[in-house]
């Protein structure tokens, strides 16, 4: 584990963690640039509204490298420092920026964004590790809440953010205002964060860490099919899927019988975590669904632009964040398990109401007497309270289920069981609604304006952008239904977190001096 040289003062140490925070929200941020340019972006690229499909690879890279980053490359700062962690993975994370502005192809973007999440990732963990560095047991879980709570605003700054800097400088400005940030964020770190030193020389689950990226990344290469013309998985789909499973697995395996162990719960009350992580996991597949299908919406349905989208995100964004400080708040009074639970069941009869949008959802309203309310802002509304309401009370789940010295990692568990839901639920959600919209449209064929008056040709364009809308309807709806359907199996799972334990009731931390980090010592 990495000890700072020298205990800091309280307003040195705020400061620090300050920076860290910084640093975590500039990645967090960074997660969900794209989903409001997306269409953008890879339009400039040159791939077509109908093959959008192709897109998909934009935001599963950087969430796999994300997810894959964040246990391994935080673990390294036990050995090399908290600094010199930061230090390099804000590097990387400016190398991903440049290769994602200069990116010319599809495949440049993918690697771009890859690499921004692989650097990115890793910063929570050493940021949730600089806490557990500088402050004591009883002050931590604060500080550690608040780290989180940093986490979680990029998936509300996140999309508003790209879409405004992408209105007065174009997509690839988003990208590169990372350039200058990073160096200062290099700066800061340097002058504000303990240099630190290795107390012993840690031993690093690179096994573990691998078979973890492994299996991700065959299960995301599995679901990606670049032709769902006749099937939603590729004809690689069903090998690559079926290895994953069983990398996972073998990962699991590994961490159940590893001295060194990259996600180290040992002394934790295992059903209420468990469960914790499922409902994280499920409501991170609804979320970035949201982000990702609520923007293609808005521009291939309501017939708005990139800016149009992200104020059409925002009424599900800003009741998101309002929801995540009642549901801590709620939490306080009500049974963590009854919050959760219910979030979900609100959350499911938003994407309920969602999936019977009409075509012309964005023309409907609900008239409530004196005045009538948007249908389409109404239901975002009821959607983003639910998910907003587990936030904060899954946090609380996990902080209490561990011994105090593993908070920083059970809270890292949380955000990791999140993305993991995010990647494997976009991509496999993605894949079966391209499929259906390839289905849906392959007997369509493009008119012509050739041996044919202007009226004629302009009469059969009609059409065909109104059959091509028609399936993107059905598209949506279908996987709207699905998001509702996860919501539905999160709010039953959460019946399974249990009540409070009294106080005391967690056992203490495990004799291994390390346990929280992951590590073990030679």
């Amino acid at each position: 584990m990495t000890l700072p040289a020298a205990s800091p003062r309280a307003g040195a140490r705020r400061v620090a963690i300050g920076v860290g925070g910084i640093v975590v929200l500039l990645a967090a941020i960074d997660a969900y640039v794209v989903v409001t340019v997306l269409v953008t972006m890879v339009g400039d690229l040159g791939v077509p509204v109908n093959h959008i499909e192709r897109a998909s690879l934009v935001v599963t890279a950087f969430l796999l490298g994300y997810v894959a980053g964040m246990p391994l490359l935080g673990l390294l700062s036990d050995r090399f420092g908290r600094r010199v962690m930061l230090q390099v993975c804000l590097a990387g994370f400016a190398a991903g920026s440049v290769v994602t502005a200069l990116a010319g192809s599809m495949p440049t973007l993918v690697a771009g964004r890859a690499l921004q999440g692989l650097a990115g990732g890793a910063l929570l963990p050493i940021t949730m590790a600089l806490a557990g560095d500088l402050w004591d047991e009883e002050r931590r879980p604060t500080v550690l809440g608040g780290v989180g709570a940093v986490q979680e605003m990029g998936s509300v700054l996140g999309p508003l953010y790209g879409a405004a800097i992408a209105a007065l400088t174009g997509w690839r400005g988003i990208f590169w205002i990372n350039i200058p940030v990073a160096l200062l964020a290099m700066a800061a770190v340097q002058w504000t964060v303990p240099s630190g030193r290795p107390a012993a020389r840690t031993r690093i689950d690179v096994v573990g860490g691998v078979l973890l990226a492994a299996g991700l990344g065959l299960l995301v290469a599995g679901l990606y099919n670049p032709d769902p013309n006749h099937s939603a998985l590729p004809s690689w789909g069903v090998p690559c899927i079926a290895a994953g499973l069983v990398v996972i697995a073998c990962f699991a395996g590994w961490e159940a019988r590893a001295r060194t162990r990259l996600l180290d719960l040992r002394g934790a009350r295992r059903g209420g975590l468990f469960a914790a992580l499922g409902v994280s996991l499920l409501s991170g597949a609804a979320l970035m669904t949201t982000l990702v299908d609520v923007q293609l919406v808005a521009q291939t349905l309501f017939g708005r632009d990139a800016t149009g989208g992200a104020f059409l995100l925002a009424r599900f964004l800003v009741p998101l964040a309002i929801a995540a400080v009642a549901g801590g708040l709620l939490a306080r009074r009500v049974s963590e398990r009854w919050v959760i639970c219910g979030g979900m069941l609100l959350a499911a009869i938003g994407y309920a109401r969602i999936a019977a949008w009409p075509l012309r959802a964005q023309e409907a309203g609900y008239d409530l007497g004196v005045f009538t309310v948007s249908r389409v802002g109404a239901d975002l509304v009821v959607a983003g309270l639910g998910l907003g309401l587990v936030i904060a009370p899954l946090s609380a789940v996990a902080l209490r289920s561990v011994p105090a010295a593993q908070h920083g990692i059970a809270s890292a568990a949380v955000v990791v069981a999140r993305m993991m839901g995010m990647l494997i639920g976009v991509a496999a959600l993605g894949a079966w609604g391209f499929h259906k919209f390839q289905s849906l449209t392959a007997h369509l064929a493009t008119p012509l304006p050739i041996g044919v008056s202007r009226t004629e040709f302009a009469r059969r364009l009609a059409a065909y952008l109104a059959a091509v809308k028609s399936a993107l309807h059905t598209e949506y709806t279908d996987i709207f239904w699905a998001t509702a359907a996860l919501c539905c199996a999160a709010a039953l799972l959460a019946i399974a977190i249990g009540r409070r334990a009294a106080p005391g009731a967690v056992a203490a931390a495990p004799a291994e001096p390390d346990a929280v980090a992951g590590t073990s010592r030679e």
